[in-house]
């Protein structure tokens, strides 16, 4: 009989906490850089949001704050008490907010960055983990990278077997979509607009973190160039004439159904735009962590209903009770999916 690690596994990530030997583990990160966590680690530091997010889902007991506030609305589908830790500030990006003196006073037992592994972010785990005194691991956060910066996290703070099993729930995810999707030949796919903001004039260009979702499973018509988020034109969307719409922002959907600009566009006539659920954080990016992984069910039941015919509502309660801890009920459901626009 074959065994998946996942089913020999499936007890082991129920509970929030499970006793380890103590004792310290040295990896080599997505930076290639060699980190060793203490011997026990008690709190974790993420450097952004989408080290918040995999931490939360992976150990939210060690998580010791969030970059930024939840709302109220995200709040409602995660575990009270810690989606109530204190802003810690944000290490990486634009906005970086957080302050090395006080991380210090925070004495965080190990600081972890989720997300590009350039050599900008190398720079910033370096300098940052010089100054603090604190480790500093620097994971990839690619979808296809999610599985093993699980496993890597997992050794870092001690829960590896929660690690590997969150892991499998990755490779499982990913493994199933590709391979039905691998069905559809490259030029049958269908050509998606991603519409960022309540202009829907922003989207991801290729290779874009914010589009990996939906260039994993179609074609992205501002592909023509590489790099990260730009914004673009109706003219420029018409010429494209997407056979879809993704978009962000509800008040967009409602204003494009009834806006003569867009009435040329092939997705609009169809009726072929489609809101991404956001809660409790973005499904198709923003930020872009493991909340992406019910993200790609989504898509898939969007965009290829007769290759996916899961119900994307048991889907919904089944990620949100793993990764976020909380079984939501029908209503929740409901709400996150965006049925009430």
């Amino acid at each position: 009989m074959h065994f998946t690690r996942r089913a020999v596994l499936a007890g082991a990530s129920a509970a929030l906490m499970t006793p380890h030997v103590a004792r310290a583990l040295t990896v080599v990160d997505d930076g290639h850089r060699v980190v060793t966590a203490p011997p026990q680690v008690r709190q974790v530091l993420p450097a952004g949001m989408p080290a918040a997010i995999m931490l939360y889902t992976l150990a939210p007991d060690l998580l010791l704050g969030w970059p930024h506030d939840n709302g109220l609305e995200q709040c409602a589908y995660l575990l009270p008490d810690v989606c109530e830790r204190p802003v810690v500030g944000l290490l990486t990006g634009r906005n970086s907010t957080a302050d090395l003196e006080r991380i210090r006073t925070l004495k965080p037992d190990l600081i972890v960055d989720v997300g590009g592994i350039g050599e900008r972010y190398v720079t910033i785990a370096a300098r940052t983990q010089e100054k603090t005194g604190v480790p500093y691991a620097l994971l990839d956060g690619s979808l296809l990278s999610l599985s093993t910066s699980y496993e890597k996290l997992g050794r870092l703070i001690g829960r590896e077997r929660d690690g590997l099993d969150f892991a499998d729930y990755c490779n499982m995810t990913l493994g199933s979509i590709t391979n039905r999707i691998a069905l559809v030949a490259a030029e049958q796919r269908p050509r998606v607009y991603y519409a960022r903001g309540t202009q829907g004039l922003t989207t991801g260009l290729r290779g874009a973190s914010h589009v990996e979702s939906i260039e994993l499973l179609a074609r992205n018509v501002a592909g023509g160039r590489t790099g990260g988020l730009a914004d673009v034109t109706v003219a420029e969307v018409l010429q494209w004439q997407p056979d879809a719409i993704v978009a962000t922002d509800a008040q967009f959907i409602r204003n494009v159904r009834s806006d003569p600009a867009w009435s040329g566009i092939k997705a609009v006539r169809d009726g072929r735009i489609h809101l991404a659920p956001n809660l409790p954080f973005g499904w198709v990016d923003a930020p872009p962590s493991a909340n992406r992984l019910i993200g790609l069910w989504w898509l898939s039941t969007t965009l290829y209903p007769d290759f996916f015919p899961e119900d994307i509502r048991e889907l919904t309660r089944d990620f949100f009770t793993k990764f976020y801890r909380v079984a939501p009920s029908d209503a929740r459901i409901s709400h996150a999916l965006g049925e009430r626009l």
